[in-house]
């Protein structure tokens, strides 16, 4: 086999394999990558909405997104914007649902940024609770502020 074939080859085996296509033939491989971009791209996108990325005004509330964990929640609060007094608000509402910060990054300086993982007391919340209660600091911080 000569080397061109052998990096086609080589190639078609690296798309199959990131496309997880069980496709053996080019075309059908080609497909299953373009399906596979199409895909990405909706989850960009999705994602993109979800955390309010997809042309919110700088002067917007900050984004949330909360995912359930094992035994808590990562949750994630996003401003393009510094917000003093945002942090307290937002663990106010962790103390009040009964969470544990386990773990967290927090960026206060040119923007506001919080990734925490929570540990549920209560064993009881589900992700769109401790979504609400965040949403609520929020609005409860910006009315104050």
């Amino acid at each position: 086999m000569s080397s061109r074939k052998k990096k086609k080859a080589a190639l078609y085996e690296k798309l199959r394999a990131a496309t997880n296509s069980n496709a053996m033939n080019k075309t059908s491989i080609i497909v299953d990558a373009s399906k596979y971009i199409g895909e990405l791209k909706n989850k960009v996108d999705r994602l993109k909405k979800e955390i309010g990325t997809s042309s919110t005004p700088q002067n917007s509330l900050p984004a949330v997104t909360v995912e359930n964990l094992e035994k808590g929640f990562l949750i994630n609060v996003f401003s393009g914007k510094n917000c003093p007094g945002l942090l307290v608000s937002i663990l106010e509402a962790f103390e009040e649902l009964g969470l544990d910060v386990l773990d967290a990054r927090v960026s206060c300086e040119d923007n506001f940024q919080l990734e925490a993982i929570g540990g549920d007391q209560n064993q009881g919340h589900d992700a769109q609770v401790v979504k609400q209660a965040v949403l609520q600091a929020i609005h409860n911080w910006n009315e104050g502020s």
